[in-house]
C-alpha cells in the first residue's frame, strides 16, 4: 500500500537565487519551495520576504510578488522587478492572460477524464483567516482539470485556475470529491509536524509579452516529495511533467 510522502517539517530553505527559472528586466520567475510562506502570518517565522534582497541582481530595490502561492504549494512564482513591471503583471494576472498549469496528486480517481469546476468561493469564517468554502454568494471561481495518470487509488491531475481565488484549486478538488493528498485544511490530512506534505505544484507559467514578443514560458521541476509519491504509484515523474505541459486549458 502506498504511503503518503512525509516530512519532519519542511527542510531549510535553499539559496533562493539558485531557484530562479527566468530573469529579465521586468520580472523574475522562481521555483518556490514547499513550506515557505510568501507573507508573514500571525505566528511569524521565515517567509519569502526574508530572501528577496538576494534577488535584486543589481537593481536598487528588491522584487515584489506579482501573485501568490500557498505556503505548502511549490513551483512557479512571478515577481515584478520595479513598479511599472508590477502594474503590468498585475493587469495580466487579473485579466486571465497568464497561463498557469499545476500538477496535483488527489485522492480517488474521477469518473471523467476532464472537467471544469465553477463554484463561487468565500471565506469560511472571519476567524479562520484565509480558509475558504464554496458559497453561492462568494466570488466567481473557475478551475479546469485533466486526468493524466492514476494508480494506488490516487489520481494525477493537471489543473488550471482560470480565476485567482485563495485556495481555489484545493477547495474545488475537495468539492468534487477528490481532495489533494496531504491537504490538512480541506483533505483531512494531519496538521501535526511531520505529517504528509501537500501534493500541489505550480508546474508552468506562461506570461504574455508586449509588441508581439514571444511569451515567457517557465517550468519548475516537480518537488522531491511528489516525485517519491509518483514513483510509488509506478509512474515516471518526468513523463508526468511532460503530460501536464501538453494539456491545453481554456482562457477566461
Amino acid at each position: 500500500m502506498l504511503r503518503e510522502s512525509m516530512s519532519p517539517d519542511h527542510p531549510p530553505v535553499p539559496d533562493i537565487a539558485a531557484r530562479v527559472l527566468h530573469r529579465d528586466a521586468m520580472m523574475l520567475i522562481i521555483d518556490k519551495p514547499a513550506g515557505l510562506p510568501v507573507h508573514k502570518g500571525p505566528k511569524g517565522g521565515e517567509t519569502l520576504a526574508d530572501h528577496l534582497d538576494a534577488l535584486r541582481f543589481g537593481l536598487p530595490s528588491a522584487p515584489e510578488l506579482a501573485h501568490r502561492l500557498d505556503k505548502d504549494t511549490s513551483g512557479c512564482l512571478v515577481l515584478g522587478r520595479h513598479r511599472k513591471a508590477l502594474a503590468d503583471l498585475g493587469r495580466a494576472f487579473a485579466s486571465g492572460a497568464v497561463g498557469k498549469t499545476y500538477v496535483a496528486v488527489a485522492k480517488g480517481v474521477p469518473a471523467e477524464t476532464r472537467g471544469r469546476v465553477e463554484l463561487k468561493l468565500a471565506k469560511r469564517s472571519p476567524h479562520r483567516g484565509w480558509w475558504m468554502a464554496v458559497d453561492p454568494a462568494g466570488q466567481e471561481a473557475i478551475s479546469e482539470w485533466e486526468l493524466i495518470a492514476a494508480g494506488e487509488g490516487l489520481s494525477v491531475l493537471a489543473l488550471s485556475p482560470l480565476t485567482g481565488r485563495t485556495h481555489q484549486l484545493r477547495v474545488h478538488l475537495d468539492a468534487i470529491g477528490h481532495p489533494i493528498l496531504g491537504d490538512s485544511i480541506y483533505g483531512g490530512a494531519s496538521r501535526l509536524p511531520g505529517g504528509p506534505v501537500l501534493h500541489l505544484h505550480a508546474r508552468r507559467v506562461v506570461v504574455p509579452q508586449p509588441k508581439g514578443k514571444p511569451a515567457i514560458d517557465a517550468r519548475a521541476p516537480l518537488p522531491p516529495h511528489m516525485m517519491a509519491t509518483l514513483a510509488g504509484m509506478g509512474l515516471d515523474p518526468a513523463e508526468v511533467a511532460q503530460a501536464a505541459d501538453a494539456v491545453a486549458f481554456s482562457k477566461l
